[in-house]
């Protein structure tokens, strides 16, 4: 284990905190903590079912393992990476967040007694004010202790980009915050020693929030506008790629591309915003627009789709289910919703993923993936997500999946003039 004076806990392993975690047991003396004892007995073992990190980087790290704070000894940090999702209202919900500070709160005054003065940091993306408003009247409550005083709060927003083998947690800037300026310097240093020093001191707690919840709403409205003039261009008989190559040729511009916006930030974070817009009264048009149209997508591809078939219901193949390419993360997935618009229209659908769970796939939207897909032939095949393993079967081998008088959909453009249909 390193020799370190700071102990840290770290609240939630899965695509943020296991590799934070990893990253933080280099340096310091870490405990991992998820209240999933499956996930907690995988890692265990060597597997993680993200696949994030390899089995090799899991053995060989001194990283703890729990499965409750109770496991753990008083930490002089304590670090929150549980997620913070949408409900069905496209409200923000904070459940797992208030239950992870409460966890954290009656461990607390165990790390007060021994004088330690511990901090709580919170990475989960939240609206502005959240950290301090909520999360720490939480923690006094469950702790009996008084915020400021016995404990402190940080805010460091997570950077993880699942499947991104570059811009991981060791290699990016780390934007951190603290209470007091004794905090923040405690805080920056904390997470300095894991990255070599890439530390953004933001000015305040809410500052650090309110900059991470906007990085994810600027790139959803980009491809919002990408999405929009798809559409546009679509009624025009103009192929939108063949538009941004030109465009591009402009030193300023911005190329983004058309596509479904799904995953756990870019279509979740702007509703966090909105919503902080919407209690202060303001009513964010920028924002919502951008997620209508993006939201949208799925539905008006599945119409093209419908059209392209010439409105001829038939069988049809979808490529793909995980929210983007190469990675088993199937959180908000947009295919879903393409595959019910096909659905609804009357098709009979495959859908096929070597790399999503078939039993989440099936629990979070009732699909069945069927792995002998690959066996038939289909009036309409969808490349839907680009996976490394679809890509090198090449256009030819997926044309051989479309029956005689079928068409070959692309909705990435992966595959050039060799697709019937492509954004």
């Amino acid at each position: 284990m390193p020799q370190s004076s700071n102990r840290v806990a770290v609240v939630g392993l899965g695509y943020v905190g296991l590799p934070l975690a990893l990253a933080l047991a280099r340096h310091h003396q870490c405990w991992g903590v998820d209240i999933d004892s499956a996930r907690v007995a995988e890692l265990g073992k060597g597997f993680d079912r993200t696949g994030e990190i390899v089995a090799e980087t899991l053995t060989v790290s001194s990283l703890q393992l729990a499965t409750s704070l109770e496991q753990c000894p008083p930490c002089e940090f304590y670090v929150v990476t549980v997620p913070t999702p949408i409900d069905n209202a496209n409200r923000p919900d904070l459940a797992l967040v208030v239950s992870a500070s409460r966890a954290v709160g009656a461990a607390l005054p165990a790390a007060a007694a021994q004088g330690l003065k511990p901090v709580v940091v919170f990475e989960s993306t939240v609206y502005p004010g959240v950290t301090e408003d909520i999360c720490g009247p939480e923690l006094e409550q469950a702790s009996g202790l008084v915020c400021g005083r016995d404990f402190f709060l940080g805010y460091s927003p997570e950077r993880i980009n699942p499947g991104d083998r570059e811009h991981t947690v060791d290699k990016i800037v780390k934007v951190v915050s603290g209470q007091t300026e004794e905090v923040l310097e405690r805080v920056a240093a904390l997470y300095a020693a894991v990255n070599g020093g890439l530390i953004f001191k933001a000015s305040s707690i809410k500052v650090a929030e309110a900059a991470k919840v906007i990085e994810n709403a600027q790139r959803d409205i980009n491809i919002a506008f990408m999405n929009e003039i798809a559409q546009i261009f679509a009624r025009t008989g103009i192929a939108t790629q063949d538009v941004l190559a030109a465009a591009s040729t402009k030193w300023n511009f911005l190329r983004f591309q058309p596509g479904l916006v799904g995953g756990h930030c870019i279509g979740i974070d702007p509703y966090y915003l909105a919503h902080s817009a919407q209690q202060l009264g303001i009513d964010p048009q920028v924002i919502l627009a951008g997620r209508g149209i993006n939201d949208a997508m799925a539905g008006w591809i599945a119409g093209e789709l419908h059209a392209l078939r010439q409105h001829k219901p038939g069988t049809a193949l979808v490529l793909g289910l995980t929210f983007k390419e190469d990675i088993p993360d199937l959180r908000n997935s947009k295919v879903a919703d393409l595959v019910a618009g096909l659905t609804d229209r009357g098709h009979s659908v495959t859908v096929h993923d070597p790399h999503a769970d078939a039993a989440l796939a099936y629990h979070e939207y009732a699909i069945t993936l069927d792995p002998a897909a690959l066996d038939r032939t289909y009036d309409l095949v969808v490349l839907a997500v680009p996976h490394r393993q679809f890509v090198e079967l090449g256009a030819q081998r997926l044309r051989s999946l479309v029956a005689h008088g079928g068409a070959l959909a692309d909705i990435k453009g992966v595959l050039g003039a060799a697709a019937d249909w492509a954004l």
